[in-house]
């Protein structure tokens, strides 16, 4: 018998346990053996911390190399900084890989749908490099900048390295090696952003050469992209970009396939790998048992998957498929009506996929 694997819990906020529950209902039902290191990090624990991110956290993750995590809420425009970035930064999980499929049974516009956002999770505008309105730093920048910036402007950064973008373009090319996938699509804003996104396409351009003959490659600015998205989403496969890019092309990928209850999402570092879905705390369901539990679900998928267990990964994707496609057991959003009464909540929505896999 296998030795069992430690995995950190990380159960997030707002609606997160919940969902973290049923995911993990439904990751041991398949049979797989996991000891669960649970974690707290989020805004409720920072009232007994001081910190939304516990340095107890960052020491599981280190110490068990992989770790499943719920959403956590983050203030927008004030309090601290966001927990996930801080996770990404601190623990070098530099690539944030966001397949969007399309299941059938799952409203959209479109018949088929399925591609991969490869999106850097280190630099960019996400570096956090700001300077409020007035600070000497800013007035710095502002005189430097030639009477291109206003007087009193808070003040971003966007910083983008050759060596960050090779090593994202890189596992890009690799990704879709290893998964059957036919091309890659370098996304930025270079005919604009000429030194930042220009250096990302030089670095791209470099890395595309040594896979020439085996996966495709092509560069599209990135306002191009979101349309073609919309219009032909069949004629994208990997798409790799910078980070602000890659969280709002990740969002708009996810509404082609059904909206962010169906998004999962991966945050992979030399070292360590962390799964959660892609969508918020929902604050205002928690405590509901209503919210829809199938991108957690999905990330413990592709957790499984990064660990090598495949065929109970792809049974868990099988029956989430056949209860989504079924149509029966789901929650409200995955209905066709969303105010249908015969609409399930989450444990109950676990429940069906677990018997799906029976």
């Amino acid at each position: 018998m296998a030795e069992a694997r430690r995995v950190t819990l990380i159960p997030g906020d707002g609606t997160g346990p919940e969902l973290v529950e049923a995911a993990r209902r439904v990751i041991e039902a398949s049979g797989v053996k996991i000891v669960w290191d649970i974690q707290e990090a989020g805004a409720e624990i920072m009232e007994k911390t001081g910190t939304p991110l516990p340095e107890t956290v960052l020491a599981s993750l280190r110490a068990n190399k992989i770790g499943l995590k719920g959403p956590i809420t983050t203030p927008i425009g004030t309090g601290f900084r966001s927990v996930n970035v801080a996770l990404r930064q601190a623990l070098n999980l530099y690539a944030c890989v966001r397949p969007c499929k399309l299941y059938p049974g799952v409203r959209s516009r479109y018949e088929q749908v399925d591609l991969v956002i490869v999106r850097e999770n280190t630099e960019d505008l996400y570096a956090g490099v700001e300077f409020d309105v007035d600070t000497p730093e800013a007035r710095t920048l502002v005189a430097m900048g030639g009477g291109k910036i206003a007087p009193h402007a808070a003040i971003s950064i966007k910083p983008i390295s050759a060596e960050a973008s090779r090593r994202i373009v890189r596992y890009a090319f690799e990704y879709a090696l290893q998964n059957g996938r036919r091309k890659v699509t370098a996304v930025a804003k270079a005919n604009i952003m000429k030194y930042t996104d220009g250096l990302f396409y030089r670095t791209a351009r470099e890395v595309a050469a040594a896979y020439e003959g085996r996966i495709a490659y092509e560069e599209v600015l990135v306002d191009a992209a979101c349309m073609q998205l919309v219009q032909r989403p069949e004629n994208f496969d990997v798409l790799v970009m910078p980070n602000l890019y890659g969280d709002i092309l990740s969002d708009l990928c996810a509404g082609l396939v059904g909206g962010l209850g169906v998004a999962p999402g991966a945050n992979i570092g030399h070292e360590v790998a962390l799964f959660e879905p892609t969508h918020g705390s929902a604050p205002k369901y928690k405590g509901q048992n209503k919210v829809n539990p199938t991108a957690t679900i999905l990330s413990g998928v592709l957790m499984l998957r990064h660990m090598g267990e495949q065929e109970a990964a792809d049974r868990i994707e099988r029956a989430v498929a056949r209860v989504i496609r079924e149509g029966k057991y789901v929650t409200y959003d995955l209905k066709p009506d969303r105010n249908d009464p015969t609409a399930v909540g989450t444990r109950e929505m676990a429940e069906a996929i677990i018997a799906a896999m029976e």
